[in-house]
């Protein structure tokens, strides 16, 4: 039968508990409508009588050996099917939980499911963690075929039971079925009509109801992602090839390459499969493109347009099924693959972990194998992706430890700031720097010291505002220029237009590390008191005077800070009354190589001041005295009292 192409078909999946019909209602489904392949009844017909063995109408979609003789279906089968209405894919993923893994991977890409339920047997875990998964994956059209009702009279009241119980389940996790049908696979009731057993049934058979699922809208409509798999060379032209994975590219496109952030147009357009070259392409398929110039392009970049990127972030939380043999555990490290790309990561926190029979939720420091977690990955790097809800299709991932898949999941960036940077659009223009007429050094001879920038970093209640104002006073005193910026003088005024978004708060730094080195090229040492939980808002605010930068990481566990939470904060966060907050619903990213580590876990204010104040005497202060004293060694004894008469 020939493939139809991604606009004429819809891929549902058959999922449930081993041994509830699965493959057997396929199979019927496949015969009673006429599309299998000819010849494949009577293959299978004849194989039977072979083997004498009786037939079943799972033979037809288990079509391999080992399935036929271990009675589960073990891989995922995918058979071209057509009604009236519409072309489908039929995905036909295995039940038994050893074979989850394959499962997960025919629902990925479904648009709607049948999840069967064996009428006598009722529902199973099977049958709930189904029905998880497919939320998990975010298919919400799902019909649930209570099969087998041969097998319990045709009894109305055994499937109202089954259908209640099932219902009540689904809308726990906050789906509602779009149907739920009694059918018999192995007699054919209600999978392409009526059925005289049940006339008290008056809904659509299994064929009707596929009719009116509604298809997902298409991926072509929804922004620009294309992958890049790999860079080709031929003759003078550099191609740049993947597969289209949602939106359109047409020939003169300025395209953004995340994460790198560069900018270019497109040039061409190359397809192995056509004559003449196309101008244009669209969301599945696989082509390659040519640029206006050379860039660095490599395996794993996401090329977007400008104006509807990929987030950028190395953290975030995703909802996870775990696969593997061995438990996943917090600090350990993974690989994660996003598309094409790969990144070294490590299970920052184990947020919680989902029962699928009962949805309860459970605090713990593993997630043992076929459970459900929800958990926060810290990767080395940049990752350019989606969350799950914005597109399914960057918004997926994996998990791989040695050379096993070992999970997968969704990705869900609510509370993670977007940490693009670099392609902010400039709207002020014609702008022209202004020298100045006082130069670093004299405003350094004059004050004692060199300018500079004191970023502390820590967790709420490390006691950063504590010594930054400490410091400030003591500094102060020597004679020193000195500064503190903190969250209450800046959101009073130059940031009093930012909300508490993850956008705004790292908008809040960006501006804190301008006004920062403003203050410092003045000749101030200004600290800064902000909790400035990512790598790369700090980064951001490192780059406004990077050599004038010092990031100060004052040190305290979580448990440390908790007992010094004269304001009530962590007490609140715990019982989920504030959301987003750092170290308990939100993450600290602590910093890898900053200048100066001060723990202040077991010490008191005045040792913990004596440390920062050494600090600044040897990176602010001795150096503008040694320049001094080598500036009075090159002078004669002439030229020293005659500076000393000038000077009096």
């Amino acid at each position: 039968m020939a493939k139809n192409t991604a606009k004429e078909q819809m891929k549902i999946v058959i999922v449930g508990h081993v041994d509830h019909g699965k493959s057997t209602l396929v199979g019927r489904l496949f015969y009673d409508t006429g599309s299998l392949p000819e010849g494949k009844y009577e293959q299978i017909m004849e194989t039977c009588e072979k083997r004498g063995m009786p037939f079943e109408w799972s033979f037809l979609m288990d079509a391999l050996q080992a399935e036929r003789d271990q009675g589960i279906t073990i891989d995922t089968a995918q058979i071209w099917f057509k009604t009236k209405k519409r072309n489908y894919v039929i995905i036909d993923a295995p039940g038994h939980k050893e074979f989850l893994k394959n499962m997960i991977s025919g629902a990925a890409s479904s648009e709607a499911a049948v999840l069967v339920i064996d009428a006598k047997e009722g529902v199973m875990e099977q049958s709930r963690r189904h029905g998880y998964l497919l939320h998990l994956l975010g298919i919400k059209q799902i019909a649930v075929a209570v099969n087998k009702m041969d097998m319990v009279g045709y009894s109305e009241e055994r499937f109202r039971v089954l259908e209640k119980e099932y219902r009540s389940y689904l809308a726990s996790i906050g789906v509602t079925p779009t149907f739920v049908i009694p059918i018999s696979g192995r007699e054919g009731d209600h999978i392409i009509g009526a059925s005289k057993h049940m006339p008290w049934y008056k809904g659509p058979s299994i064929v009707e109801a596929l009719d009116k699922f509604t298809p997902a809208p298409g991926l072509e409509d929804q922004p620009l992602r294309f992958p890049v798999q790999d860079v080709y060379k031929f003759d003078e032209r550099r191609i740049i090839a993947g597969r289209i994975e949602s939106g359109r590219i047409k020939v003169g496109d300025e395209l953004l390459f995340s994460p790198r952030n560069r900018v270019v147009r497109v040039k061409s357009i190359e397809s192995w499969s056509t004559k003449k070259q196309p101008t244009e392409a669209a969301a599945g398929e696989s082509v390659g493109i040519t640029l206006d110039e050379q860039i660095f392009a490599e395996r794993g970049q996401v090329i977007s347009h400008v104006d509807h990127a990929p987030m950028l972030t190395n953290i975030f939380r995703a909802r996870l099924f775990w696969l593997g043999d061995n438990p996943l555990v917090a600090n350990k490290r993974y690989k994660i693959k996003l598309g094409t790309s790969e990144f070294p990561a490590e299970v920052q926190d184990i947020e919680k972990v989902v029962s699928t029979d009962d949805l309860s939720h459970v605090d713990a420091t593993k997630v043992e194998r076929l459970s459900v977690a929800e958990v926060v990955f810290h990767i080395k790097g940049l990752a350019a992706l989606d969350p799950f809800d914005k597109n399914t299709r960057t918004g997926r991932f994996v998990v791989v430890e040695g050379y096993d898949v070992v999970g997968g999941g969704i990705i869900d960036m609510k509370g993670f700031a977007d940490q693009c940077v670099g392609v902010r659009e400039i709207k002020s223009k014609n702008i022209y720097a202004v020298g100045q007429s006082i130069s670093p050094e004299q405003r350094a001879k004059y004050n004692g010291h060199v300018g500079g920038i004191l970023w502390f970093t820590g967790l709420s209640g490390a006691g950063k505002s504590t010594l930054a104002l400490e410091l400030e006073k003591r500094l102060f005193d020597r004679g020193i220029q000195v500064y503190v910026l903190d969250g209450d003088n800046v959101r009073r005024g130059l940031n009093s237009d930012l909300g508490f978004s993850p956008e705004d708060r790292s908008e809040n730094i960006r501006r804190v590390g301008e006004a920062a080195a403003l203050f410092a090229d003045a000749g101030f040492i200004v600290i800064t008191s902000f909790i400035s939980p990512y790598k790369a808002d700090r980064d951001i605010a490192r780059t406004a005077a990077p050599e004038k930068f010092n990031l100060i990481y004052v040190k305290a566990s979580v448990e440390t800070c908790e007992k010094r939470d004269v304001k009530g904060l962590y007490k609140k966060a715990r019982k989920g009354e504030i959301k987003e907050f750092t170290g308990i619903s939100a993450p600290y990213e602590a910093p890898e190589s900053p200048e100066l580590v001060v723990d202040t876990t077991d010490r008191d204010i005045d040792d913990c001041i004596d440390e920062l104040m050494e600090y600044v005497q040897q990176n602010f202060i001795d150096p503008v005295r040694q320049n001094q004293r080598a500036a009075r060694d090159h002078l004669g004894e002439d030229d020293v009292v005659r500076i000393g008469k000038v000077a009096g």
